[in-house]
């Protein structure tokens, strides 16, 4: 376990489906946060990273976990399937359920690009009581009819410079039926490179997890 004062960090394997996670911890936290990056991304990715270091010490626990296995992630069919991903973070949702040190927590989903679709399609599942969803520069469009059955609270964070994504997130925004907020970060690109941008998401994730989680 690698520890700083972001909290304690651990490498974590999956089972059955041997997915590989870093699963973080600072203190006594109020929730579990999983992260759901997009193509080209994954666990160690420094802008997720930084978010979910961030959540620890807002009193949460993360785990990045990449959804497909190293031999799938050149299959660019899997890497656009939404309800294969979905499926993977339902598997990671339950597995988290049954360790003692998590398994309590209200669950959140962080969800990135084309993993913002399948966090949301995967809190569509009644079966796993998911308490809140977060996107950064997502596509929950690619959520398609699951968007209207999320009952989770869902914040959808978009860059003021990502026009046409910005459309995408207002479609899938007038399809959502739960409590809901679509904000707009002014001058921030895709991935959110720009100066300060990123923490305003860190910012905006962190009171969303934290206002809803509890009451999960």
């Amino acid at each position: 376990m690698m520890s700083s004062p972001m909290g304690d960090v651990q490498a974590v394997r999956i089972e059955p489906i041997g997915l590989e996670g870093l699963l973080g911890m600072n203190g006594a936290p109020q929730g579990l946060v999983l992260f759901a990056h997009g193509s080209g991304s994954g666990r160690h990715s420094p802008r997720n990273n930084y978010v979910a270091s961030g959540l620890r010490q807002a009193g949460l626990a993360t785990l990045l976990l990449d959804l497909l296995r190293p031999d799938e992630e050149d299959d660019r069919a899997k890497v656009f399937d939404i309800p294969l991903l979905a499926s993977r973070l339902l598997d990671a949702t339950r597995w988290a359920r049954q360790q003692r040190d998590i398994g309590q927590l209200p669950i959140g989903y962080f969800g990135a690009s084309t993993g913002a679709g399948a966090a949301l399609v995967a809190a569509a599942e009644r079966t796993v009581n998911v308490g809140a969803v977060v996107s950064r520069g997502g596509r929950p469009d690619l959520a398609g009819p699951a968007l209207a059955r999320v009952r989770a609270p869902t914040l959808l964070i978009v860059g003021g410079l990502d026009t046409q994504v910005i459309e995408l997130n207002k479609q899938a925004f007038a399809q959502l039926n739960c409590d809901k907020e679509l904000t707009i970060v002014p001058g921030a690109t895709h991935l959110f490179e720009e100066a300060g941008t990123l923490a305003q998401v860190l910012a905006l994730a962190a009171g969303w997890f934290v206002r809803h989680l509890p009451a999960a």
